[in-house]
């Protein structure tokens, strides 16, 4: 893999992670809302214009062309699998930010998914 596809995959799994935290501060903002018929559109509205949440539909689509840039260059089997890395940086970044907990169930999940990225980089 070169170094361009190997960018282009990193900034493209960032991305996401990046829309995710930001899809998490935005719905922390909101706070916590009641799922009714009434509430469709004040919530909807308070969605689509908190700031948090158009960064992230911002990441999402930039994401996707760094995606379609990545996957012109390296076979989808060898890509996909090392989006899975995401979910290592958004759990690192979810205790830093959220203080979420990581577990030990968290940290052997971890180390799972480096074994088997590794793994299929190599394939």
């Amino acid at each position: 893999m070169s170094m361009i596809s190997f960018i282009l995959i990193v900034t493209g799994v960032m991305l996401n992670v990046a829309a995710q935290l930001l899809i998490k501060s935005g719905t922390n903002a909101i706070g916590y809302f009641e799922y009714t018929r009434e509430n469709i559109l004040p919530i909807g509205w308070k969605l689509a214009t908190e700031p948090h949440i158009i960064g992230a539909l911002t990441c999402y689509v930039v994401g996707v062309v760094v995606w379609i840039l990545a996957l012109s260059r390296v076979q989808v089997s060898i890509a996909y699998p090392l989006l899975s890395l995401g979910y290592i940086v958004n759990a690192v970044a979810a205790n830093y930010l959220f203080e979420e907990a990581i577990t030990p169930s968290k940290l052997i999940g971890m180390g799972i998914i480096i074994v088997g990225v590794v793994v299929i980089s190599r394939a």
